[in-house]
């Protein structure tokens, strides 16, 4: 096959396999975005409670046709809890609103709250499979999980003492500067770095938290009056979620098979 005929090929299967990665990601998306249109004010269900059992009955489909493994859905469980719990605090700070009734909520967070975080947890757990992805030159495990803690804690402990994400950058560069992705397409082993897939894919989260926001699936103080875009600085807050979910879903891979990821070949 002729290199340009590959590189096209390998442009169209990287194309459709990450579509199929964020299929949650999309299907919530969607939902938020047509709900926002479609939902009538009077429903006797409020549209947040429908979201949710919404979620409940996505996340069950894909279990039961076997696009997430139960081992995969323990990671993505634990993300979804941990979602949910800054949430609650993010909330009682007044960073965002959810400014719908609904009666399916745990301290003014309605629970559908927490699938948008599982969304991204399914994305890499999924991506993982589908790309048969290899972490080539990881920092130490204990590493990644110390830098994971605290990414996620400094999301709370920011609104009281110092905000650490800039080190919390550097840090991240520092371990991770070396490592590569490495991933099959069309029979061929590619490598990429993985901080700038990080970075790319917290654009596209941004992206469509503009969408989801513009839709009133939550609100930012300033978005109460109207909506307005999304400040650009939420990029580096995405970025650290990126990379928290990239480690937990990391962990797993590294812990099953420490010398490195080899391809599962389970394109599923």
């Amino acid at each position: 096959m002729p290199v340009t005929t590959l590189r096209r090929h390998q442009a169209l299967e990287f194309a459709a396999l990450t579509l199929s990665a964020a299929l949650f990601a999309i299907l919530l998306l969607g939902a938020l975005v047509l709900s926002h249109f479609l939902w009538p004010d009077q429903a006797i269900l409020a549209r947040y409670d429908m979201l949710f059992l919404y979620c409940i009955c996505v996340q069950a489909l894909l279990i039961g046709f076997g696009l997430e493994s139960w081992e995969e859905m323990r990671v993505i469980a634990l993300y979804h809890l941990l979602g949910t719990g800054m949430e609650i605090f993010k909330v009682h700070v007044g960073s965002w609103v959810y400014p719908e009734p609904g009666l399916i909520r745990l301290y003014e967070v309605p629970l559908f709250a927490g699938f948008m975080y599982s969304a991204v947890g399914s994305f890499i757990a999924r991506a993982w499979r589908l790309f048969d992805l290899r972490l080539d030159g990881p920092p130490p495990l204990w590493a990644m999980l110390l830098l994971a803690l605290i990414a996620y804690v400094n999301f709370m402990t920011h609104h009281v003492t110092y905000d650490l994400r800039w080190v919390l950058f550097a840090a991240s560069l520092v371990l991770f500067w070396r490592s590569r992705l490495g991933i099959t397409l069309c029979g061929s082993n590619l490598k990429l770095p993985l901080l700038p897939v990080l970075v790319a894919v917290a654009v596209l989260i941004w992206g469509a938290e503009n969408l989801a926001t513009w839709a009133r699936a939550w609100a930012y103080p300033y978005q109460l009056a109207g909506w307005r875009p999304v400040g650009i600085a939420k990029i580096g807050s995405w970025y650290l979620l990126m990379l928290l979910s990239f480690v937990l879903v990391a962990s797993l891979h590294l812990r099953q098979k420490p010398s490195g990821l080899q391809p599962s070949s389970q394109r599923t």
